[in-house]
């Protein structure tokens, strides 16, 4: 659906952005929803806000409804469009076109199949002036995990790592404590609070035998549900991993019809190139409402990763310093691509000081 070019004034930008740093206070907390923040504002003033806090609890648009009181003739800023279909809770349309304001500015259109335009054509067809498009962009990257997981079941999967300058992320013994620095780390606990799993391979649990929880140290945090490949029964049921208090729960992926004891469930799944088919994988993990998955590594389950065509955004942790060796782990192995014009593309690179350490963040560019 088109919704054609509008310009925007500059309170119209204000206010929208308003409603996006609100949104984004639902960060690792709304899955398998999307964050959304909304503001109405009258006589250029903001009269009533809120945010997406969680599933299943009052979207935005409830919360600044409720605070705002009287919304006749008001302007709703809201991040992305009103949901349509009754869900977990009431339809967000029928609320606003019963409170009547005069006009609702929309940063995106949904994609989910179920509303996808609906939402907004209720809003118009009852006479309230809709406007769409306003920061777009920023309200796509702010949701881009749920943006994908609607329309194809798939979770946005992120490939991170911490590496040195020249690509190893251990050295030819497997020692890897520690590549990148303190705060390198710590954006990482700061990204595992905000995904729905982790994932790694039972080789990365044996050597380096991490928690793979959120370690943060203010506000409330929650663990990722972990995610360990063992495609050859490596793992050895006193790795911490069994051993934890915490709420998410750790999930064992085999090709066969073991059972992994201290497990919380073990998934099987067949076997793929150079292990397991992690596009089954994705699938199974999609079915169950996991929107987005990081993969921390290692070299081998990145590199399984990319063959498969799952990632969708790279963060790479680059540590100044120089390890060397042909036999030291790199950040992908496997065969990797034969002529350089195979190379696999990233676009919308920006690269970011992190303490001592430079954050890559880019996208896997797809035709």
């Amino acid at each position: 659906m088109s919704f054609g070019t509008i310009l925007f004034m500059a309170s119209d930008r204000e206010f929208m952005q308003r409603a996006l740093e609100l949104a984004a206070q639902g960060r690792g907390r709304t899955s398998p929803n999307p964050m959304v923040g909304c503001v109405v504002v009258r006589d250029g003033r903001i009269v009533g806000e809120g945010f997406h806090a969680k599933a299943g609890e009052p979207h935005a648009e409830v919360h600044a409804i409720k605070v705002a009181g009287n919304v006749r003739g008001a302007t709703l800023y809201v991040t992305l469009e009103p949901c349509c279909f009754h869900g977990r809770t009431p339809p967000c349309t029928d609320l606003i076109i019963k409170h009547k304001p005069a006009r609702v500015v929309v940063a995106m259109p949904d994609p989910n199949p179920k509303v996808a335009g609906e939402g907004i054509f209720q809003l118009r067809n009852a006479g309230i002036e809709v406007e769409v498009g306003l920061f777009e962009d920023a309200a796509r990257r702010l949701n881009e995990a749920f943006c994908k997981h609607i329309v194809t079941r798939m979770p946005f999967v992120i490939a991170k790592c911490g590496m040195s300058l020249d690509g190893k992320i251990a050295t030819r013994t497997g020692d890897s404590r520690w590549v990148t620095s303190e705060a390198a780390r710590h954006r990482v606990h700061e990204l595992r609070n905000e995904v729905d799993a982790i994932l790694v391979g039972s080789r990365t649990v044996m050597l380096d035998d991490p928690s793979l929880t959120t370690r943060l140290e203010s506000g409330k945090t929650k663990d990722p549900i972990r995610v360990i490949l063992d495609a050859d029964d490596y793992l050895d049921p006193r790795a911490r991993v069994f051993h934890l208090e915490s709420k998410a729960p750790t999930w064992i992926v085999v090709p066969d019809d073991r059972t992994i004891p201290g497990a919380d469930e073990t998934i099987h799944i067949p076997s793929g190139p150079g292990g397991l088919d992690m596009r089954h994988l994705m699938r199974e993990l999609g079915a169950r409402d996991v929107v987005s998955v990081l993969i921390e590594g290692g070299g081998t389950t990145i590199a399984s990763a990319f063959e498969a065509d799952l990632v969708d955004k790279v963060l790479f942790f680059v540590a100044p310093k120089i390890v060397g060796g042909r036999d030291a782990i790199t950040a992908v192995e496997g065969e990797g691509v034969a002529r350089m014009a195979d190379a696999i593309p990233l676009e919308h690179m920006r690269a970011t000081p992190v303490g001592e350490d430079i954050l890559i963040e880019a996208y896997v560019r797809r035709s």
